[in-house]
């Protein structure tokens, strides 16, 4: 095919398996890397290649995309004598789309021009569903031809793709899309308490505000899931606490403060502190089922 490039993808989990179908699906050569070799089972019956190491992704494929799970996995897969910065092909571009902190990502940027190589950081939104589906949302930071080089690639992964600016606006861009999640999805879950403290049917409360202005994708999406005592993950809390982390520290240095991000990290620190690590974010809702939240009256 024209245009066909050589990827290598480490990290092939629930997200990051499906963003590297799409590449394949596409015609490229993708080679793979991810801490389980089990994991990636799907993609190398599908025709993807193996490899036992970063290094040796690095020294085959002229594009790199990562998707991993912490800034502290980031720094290891991107930095050291094993790290892709020393291994890179010359002039290849790495793409982190790892939810990471903003100053890594500049970081990285920084020692990728220092060796002639090109870096973006291209955190996404959607979920699971929206990796799938090829429509995840792909918030990026870096220099413009870098980004109109990766373009095509990211087409194959999303359907919402904006360069926002230099090295770490991508992530920047990603910690405004989990303030406003993590806004809505308190009002969400405060909102059907009260109903039901009220008396009302939630479900039929839904019908009312849902379509209204107070209408939103968290309302919409995960009230029905908490009704019918779904928690299992689109989205790890353990995840989410990390981004609302990341958040807050990045807001700290900037000298701004958000009380609603402060007690947003506060309630999902507590939900991690009761065994909630591992459920989906609507899980927010059992502090106030269960009479968990600090100050709880019944």
């Amino acid at each position: 095919m024209a245009g066909k490039k050589t990827i290598g993808f480490i990290g092939t989990g629930v997200m990051g398996g499906s963003m590297a179908a799409h590449l394949l699906k596409a015609g490229h050569e993708v080679h793979v890397n991810t801490r389980t070799k089990a994991r990636a089972a799907e993609l190398i019956a599908a025709g993807a290649l193996w490899e036992e190491s970063r290094v040796a992704i690095a020294r085959k494929c002229e594009t790199v995309i990562t998707m991993v799970g912490y800034p502290s996995d980031v720094e290891e897969v991107y930095f050291g004598p094993q790290g892709l910065m020393e291994n890179a092909l010359p002039g290849a571009i790495l793409i982190d789309m790892t939810t990471s902190r903003p100053d890594l990502a500049a970081r990285i940027a920084a020692a990728a021009k220092a060796r002639g190589l090109g870096a973006l950081d291209a955190p996404v939104s959607g979920g699971d569903v929206g990796a799938r589906n090829a429509t995840l949302t792909i918030m990026v930071g870096g220099e413009l031809g870098d980004f109109e080089a990766a373009s095509p690639l990211f087409a194959c992964m999303g359907k919402t793709i904006v360069l926002q600016g230099g090295a770490g606006s991508g992530q920047h861009t990603k910690m405004a899309n989990q303030i406003a999640i993590a806004a809505s999805l308190l009002g969400a879950v405060e909102a059907i308490s009260y109903a039901k403290r009220a008396g009302l049917d939630p479900r039929r409360v839904l019908e009312s505000i849902g379509s209204g202005s107070a209408g939103s994708w968290q309302l919409n999406n995960l009230v029905p899931r908490m009704l019918d005592g779904n928690f299992e993950p689109g989205f790890y809390i353990k995840h989410f606490l990390k981004d609302l982390r990341i958040a807050l520290e990045s807001a700290v240095a900037m000298h701004l403060d958000l009380p609603g991000l402060r007690l947003a990290e506060s309630l999902f620190e507590l939900l991690q502190a009761e065994g909630f690590a591992d459920k989906g974010t609507q899980a927010l809702w059992l502090l106030y089922e269960r009479g968990l939240m600090p100050g709880t009256t019944h």
